[in-house]
């Protein structure tokens, strides 16, 4: 019988340290000149497709080299730069570079952190992230939890934690033809929309849903909260969870969790909050105030690809007792045999959440936090709430601006001709909304600067989230200037065709 002496899928130790050596300069000039790059592309689809060439897969390989030298120019010139200083679109933050290097050792040893077993040191490290996460936002280590993909997965693993803590212990037997009454949520409507995509997968429906209004800061109505409990209290109704919101994400305001806090032990609700964007700044002491209860959640999520400048992916659940989480998630079938030498002292991550083959997640964050230590994160944290203020408050000074909102660090304005003689023919709502949805995309595709958009009060408005260590005050007086510049572009050609 033949045996070919090496299998197609290797590289010789010669081959893969040159193709290393030459992907770790072409990475490095990338993450150190990408301000000075097109932060986006702007060629169509199709375009996009042809530049793939090959349409098929081909029946031999090619050389590693060259896949990788075509590669790499590829992401180079067709990708959209997150990490661009003028990134500050969807809540995604610029990566660090250790965690480049982190996803790149990740990789090699590539662990299946699902069971001590399988993943000896690299359930340390995660069960080591976990805790300084925790104690970074001052909650105490004793949380429990784990790195999952991002947003939703960490508010969905809450949520999940939640109604088994809170509903019949035989509703994993029964499931919920053995409840007597119906499973109610309470939200804000500034809630993200995991909370929609949660209640329908896992069965509740989206009547099972009490979106509150918000006051005028875009925070929970406490008040309208409470009557909404009681009536469904009345109704027979079962409520078991209220979500609050830590950094929303059109706004970036904060509930007020204390009072959340206060409700949900009142009406022994489980009490979760979603600050997959804003959790990190409650480490700031300035901020103390804001943040007041966020120590008394059941539950947290928190990206650290979003304000922690963790790469992609990196998501994060903490729950007070981590036995809600083994209570919902555990399942020990006699094919698992994990526990190897030490059973009692095994934590296999597998039991606490939705996957069983896991990645290694933490390591960009643990190397990031050692490398960067909780003064470095702070200040680039509070970096980021600065540029956002002086955003905001160079908006507020240019005539041709509208800042909406301030939080955090995400500012809300708008585009408002006012240089010209027909200022209440364009000042009225359905044309400014018009005018700065066109001025959104055209910011989009333009490679300069990169937004989002809220709906504030009805008014459609661009959105700046300011989440990155390289952004600085230059790039916020730029943004302004083009912000300006490509307005009055777009007023000049909609207003002579406008009715």
């Amino acid at each position: 019988m033949f045996f070919p002496k090496k299998s197609s899928l290797d590289l010789s130790e010669k081959e893969f340290k040159e193709i290393g050596y030459q992907l770790v300069d072409s990475v490095a000039h990338l993450v150190n000149n990408m301000s000075e790059m097109a932060l986006t592309t702007n060629i169509s689809t199709e375009e996009l497709r042809d530049k793939l060439v090959d349409y098929t897969l081909l029946d031999e390989g090619v050389s590693a080299k060259d896949l990788f030298d075509k590669t790499t120019q590829l992401l180079i010139n067709y990708s959209l730069f997150n990490g661009h200083p003028k990134f500050m679109g969807f809540i995604t933050s610029a990566p660090s570079p250790i965690g480049i290097l982190a996803d790149f050792l990740g990789s090699a040893i590539n662990p299946n952190v699902s069971a001590q077993i399988l993943s000896p040191i690299a359930t340390e490290i995660e069960k080591q992230t976990i805790e300084w996460i925790s104690s970074f936002i001052g909650l105490n280590i004793n949380y429990g939890g784990l790195l999952v993909s991002g947003g939703n997965m960490a508010n969905f693993t809450g949520f999940l934690a939640a109604r088994t803590a809170k509903i019949p212990k035989d509703f994993k037997e029964k499931g919920f033809s053995g409840l007597k009454s119906k499973l109610i949520v309470y939200c804000s409507k500034a809630t993200h929309t995991w909370i929609e995509k949660a209640v329908v997968l896992f069965g509740h429906g989206l009547n099972s849903v009490r979106w509150i209004p918000t006051n005028t800061d875009n925070r929970i109505d406490e008040e309208r909260l409470e009557n909404a409990i009681k009536q469904d209290l009345k109704d027979n109704n079962s409520p078991f969870m209220v979500v609050g919101t830590a950094g929303d994400v059109s706004t970036g305001a904060v509930d007020n969790l204390d009072a959340l806090a206060e409700l949900c032990k009142k009406y022994n609700l489980w009490f979760h909050i979603d600050g997959a964007y804003g959790a990190p700044a409650a480490a700031l002491p300035e901020l103390n105030e804001t943040f007041a209860g966020i120590t008394q959640a059941d539950s947290i999520a928190l990206d650290p690809h979003k304000w922690l400048y963790a790469p992609l992916e990196a998501g994060c659940i903490l729950v007070k007792n981590p036995e809600h989480l083994t209570n919902t998630f555990s399942s020990r079938p006699e094919y698992y045999k994990f526990d190897g030498f030490s059973p009692e002292l095994a934590h296999n991550f597998y039991e606490y959440g939705m996957q069983n083959s896991r990645g290694f997640r933490a390591l960009k964050v643990w190397l990031m936090l050692q490398h960067s230590g909780k003064n470095g994160i702070l200040k680039a944290i509070r970096k980021d709430i600065q540029l956002s203020k002086l955003f905001f408050d160079l908006a507020i000074e240019h005539p041709n601006l509208e800042a909406l909102t301030q939080n955090l660090s995400i500012t809300t304005l708008r585009y408002v001709p006012t240089h010209d003689n027909n200022k209440n023919k364009w000042s009225n709502l359905n044309y400014l909304n018009s005018l700065n949805e066109q001025l959104l995309g055209r910011l989009q595709k333009s490679g300069e600067l990169f937004l989002s958009n809220a709906i504030v009060k009805k008014k459609f408005c661009l959105r700046a989230c300011i989440v990155n260590f390289k952004t600085s005050k230059k790039d916020i007086e730029e943004c302004i200037d083009i912000i300006v510049k490509t307005g009055e572009q777009i007023h000049f050609e909609m207003s002579s065709e406008y009715i």
